[in-house]
């Protein structure tokens, strides 16, 4: 008899919570995903199963998009701007260009703009290389109407995604330029790193206090909205670097309480969006590192 460790599901169990987090932008609705799947894959019959990976895949895509169905109504009663529940992630998961681009805020953004057929067909088939026949079997679709829902998809997304693809080292600069415009209140310094038409969207779900409601447009004001925060808060208040969805990005902490993450994309050196997480209930994985694959 095998032991657990060998169970196909704990193999690959890591790439099952993966393909669920960025079909659902949250890491609790893909904990919840795993628990009912886990228990559809403990009834079933091994012997019958040819590719327990694959199979495991289809049964962990299914539970999903039956939560998009749920959360997507959920989301509609959602206290100011909705954005995904980051995870604290390791340098090296950078490595894997394309599965760091999937996970940053700014694609998950973008596929939340997706119906969950083609968030499901995008990412199965961009992301984790799924043939489009089994994907046509997980979604109860023809392998050619698959193909027009994948075609679609990747049209949406590659008109909104951003078109810069940007070293690591580059954004690595950019937010150490920012953390320490923050923490020393410099207000040309921030200006000097934010782009003109720079656009910063903040998740507060209603529970966080100073987070803005609304999507702040330009360097001038998202500048000086920043500076402003950052002396009422006092010496407390401080910006660190750190590491969120495979980029580079930045953690506030207020007297070393974790006060919320910043995701921020960059072109030509300068910040051009903020994606910034502030509601405590999507905070709570941040004390130790998401183990993610593909």
């Amino acid at each position: 008899m095998a032991s657990l460790d060998e169970d196909p599901f704990v193999v690959h169990r890591n790439l099952l919570f993966t393909v669920a987090y960025q079909l659902l932008g949250s890491a609790g609705d893909a904990e919840d995903v795993l628990q009912e799947s886990w228990l559809r894959w403990s009834s079933v019959d091994r012997s019958e199963i040819r590719d327990p990976r694959a199979y495991l895949v289809r049964v962990v895509t299914r539970q999903s998009l039956n939560h998009l169905r749920t959360v997507s109504r959920r989301r509609e009663d959602y206290v100011g701007e909705w954005l995904p529940e980051p995870l604290l992630t390791s340098p090296d998961v950078a490595d894997d260009v394309e599965l760091a681009e999937s996970l940053s805020m700014a694609m998950l953004t973008v596929l939340e703009t997706l119906g969950p057929a083609e968030r499901v067909v995008f990412v199965l088939h961009e992301v984790f290389d799924v043939p489009y026949d089994e994907i046509a079997e997980t979604v109860g679709k023809t392998p050619a109407a698959v193909r027009q829902i994948a075609h679609r998809a990747k049209g949406h997304v590659s008109a909104r995604r951003p078109r810069v693809r940007v070293v690591r080292s580059e954004h690595e600069d950019v937010v150490e330029r920012l953390v320490t415009a923050l923490n020393t209140g410099d207000l040309a310094g921030l200006m000097d790193v934010l782009a003109p038409d720079v656009v910063a969207v903040a998740d507060g779900g209603g529970k966080a206090r100073g987070a803005a409601t609304r999507p702040i447009v330009g360097a001038d004001k998202l500048a000086r909205y920043l500076v402003g925060g950052m002396a009422k808060a006092g010496a407390g208040l401080r910006a660190a670097a750190t590491w969120v969805n495979g980029q580079p990005a930045i953690r506030m902490e207020l007297d070393g309480h974790l006060l919320g993450v910043a995701s921020i994309t960059v072109a030509d050196g300068r910040v051009t969006q903020v994606y910034s997480i502030a509601n405590p209930d999507k905070l709570t994985r941040l004390d130790h590192v998401a183990a993610l694959s593909r």
